[in-house]
């Protein structure tokens, strides 16, 4: 089982104090969920889905794939209220309670992440006047990326989830 598993979620965009660019998107670390500060049991069955299935160390998992793994989101209704746990980790993160990474994704990566990961997302090019088709591909490469900057800001160091994590479930 991978140690270290990232969750990212979009958000409302919001200006960080002294910031210049728009935060529309967090990366936290899954046991974030685990904080006493998120809904529970909601969080902690959320960190269950990010521990479940084929991921690898340091991967990034958006909530668009948990929700696509949750039979196209039909799960999360038995399972956790999603929209509160967000509401919680965001402001967590945006009070320095855990570690973060709060990124301004542009308009197509950010539906890309908003997306499940086999389907696509039309975007209209007003240069060219064409439609421009974005799938799998484009998606991966979006989390590729992030990935890299997600590693190259820790600098050898996990985000820190927060104080007095709760026990996982199992």
């Amino acid at each position: 089982m991978p140690e270290e598993i990232h969750f990212l979620f979009a958000h409302e965009p919001y200006y960080p104090p002294h910031g210049l660019h728009e935060v529309n998107t967090t990366i936290v670390a899954a046991d974030t969920l685990l904080h006493p500060h998120v809904r529970q049991p909601d969080g902690a069955r959320m960190h269950r889905y990010l521990h479940q299935g084929q991921r690898t160390d340091g991967e990034i998992v958006p909530l668009s794939t948990l929700t696509h793994e949750l039979d196209g989101g039909a799960g999360w209704e038995q399972s956790a209220h999603w929209e509160n746990v967000v509401d919680d980790l965001l402001t967590l993160a945006r009070f320095g309670s855990c570690d973060s990474l709060g990124l301004g994704l542009p308009a197509l990566e950010r539906a890309l992440m908003c997306s499940a990961p086999h389907a696509c997302v039309i975007n209209f090019n007003p240069d060219t006047g064409q439609r421009e088709t974005h799938g799998p591909d484009q998606r991966a490469a979006v989390l590729a990326k992030l990935t890299e900057n997600l590693r190259t800001t820790q600098a050898g160091r996990a985000l820190w989830p927060g104080a007095g994590l709760l026990p996982a479930i199992g």
